[in-house]
């Protein structure tokens, strides 16, 4: 097991790069600390599989270093990096049985065959294979063979890491959280650095202690998925994360207020003031639509707001609505009423969050 660190680290798939724009991943600094839970969460080509692969020794990075421990493992290739990967489509040998699938790292190593059986043993039995172990795996279901490739992932307990690269694509979604559940518990119970890479927020939020989001080749955010949620540090951040995403409203600061297209938007003078210390015109206010009140009457501090439409998801119901021109949402209770084309809004000062170029800025008291 090994602390991983990415330093100065960055890829371009281009022989000459001109600039940012060709680089998969770009320049970053990381800690993947041992024993940690990690997810690397992201849409597709945003740069998580290649981040990965660098990791793993599959790729070369065009610069920086990738360090275990204090080692530089640049030169090395996979095998001697002491990795174990699973990929997205499962990687098993069809005519040998579950256990020799499964056994086949240790004994690759020379481990005694006491040694293997009572590891396959116990890795079987952490994911329900102990029934399967005589089956031939060309037998085996799609999730099936999926749990042979990660047991042999998890059979050496001498590995510095494991890699998933999205793992579950091709599970049934009524076993993903059961497998996901049970990750949980070999990480628990083994203490294994693991990198899990998903573009799914549930898997995320689920196996992760700390969850690393990249976009556009970038980690923007590193933190539990209750920061992610409550501070994104990020617009991207904000907008990925949660079901629907963060509203934003594009603000402009005046002598007089704050505006959104003309329109005066009621913000504490703290907020006014962390947007002049911002010097920059490029200004977001951001706010979960849990967060956002709807009210009956109108006052000082709310909004008048355009109804579009209401969609009921039984327990809560999403309300969209439209504020000076732009599309926002909030979430409102089953029973509430919301009647006719127009309501009032509230943005409570508490839950907003004011970004700079992007990037989430702290307000400060008044």
């Amino acid at each position: 097991m090994a602390q991983i660190t990415l330093k100065a680290l960055a890829h371009s798939y281009s022989t000459s790069p001109d600039g940012p724009q060709d680089y998969a991943i770009r320049e970053m600094d990381h800690v993947w600390h041992q024993g940690g839970a990690y997810a690397l969460l992201g849409p597709s080509g945003c740069g998580k599989s290649t981040l990965l692969n660098i990791i793993s020794g599959l790729l070369t990075p065009s610069e920086g270093q990738v360090l275990f421990d204090d080692q530089v493992m640049n030169e090395l290739p996979p095998e001697e990096r002491n990795i174990a990967q699973v990929f997205q489509f499962p990687v098993v040998y069809d005519t040998m049985t579950v256990f020799d699938n499964l056994a086949f790292p240790l004994r690759n190593i020379g481990t005694p065959a006491e040694k293997v059986k009572q590891r396959v043993g116990e890795v079987a039995d952490i994911l329900d294979l102990t029934s399967l172990l005589k089956r031939k795996a060309k037998n085996l279901t799609a999730d099936e063979k999926q749990k042979v490739s990660m047991g042999r992932g998890l059979v050496r307990d001498d590995v510095s890491a494991i890699l998933f690269d999205e793992p579950l694509t091709v599970i049934d979604p009524q076993l993903k959280w059961k497998l996901r559940r049970k990750l949980k518990e070999i990480h628990e119970k083994f203490n294994i650095t693991m990198i899990y890479v998903t573009h799914d927020q549930l898997e995320a939020s689920t196996f992760a202690d700390k969850i690393a989001v990249m976009y556009d080749g970038q980690v923007v955010q590193f933190g539990t998925p209750r920061e992610l949620f409550e501070m994104p540090a990020h617009t991207f951040v904000g907008y990925f994360i949660g079901s629907p995403g963060m509203n934003f409203l594009d603000v402009e600061l005046t002598k007089t207020g704050v505006l959104v297209n003309g329109v005066s938007l009621p913000l504490s003078q703290r907020f006014q003031m962390a947007m002049r210390r911002a010097g920059s015109r490029n200004l977001k206010i951001g706010i979960r639509p849990e967060f956002v009140e709807v009210l009956p009457k109108p006052s000082d501090d709310t909004c008048m707001v355009e109804v579009k439409n209401t969609q009921d998801f039984g327990t809560y119901r999403i309300l969209s609505f439209q504020f000076a021109g732009q599309n926002l949402k909030a979430r409102i209770d089953e029973g509430q009423v919301v009647s006719g084309d127009r309501a009032h809004v509230r943005f409570p000062d508490t839950y907003l969050n004011l970004y700079v170029d992007e990037y989430r800025v702290e307000v400060g008291d008044e």
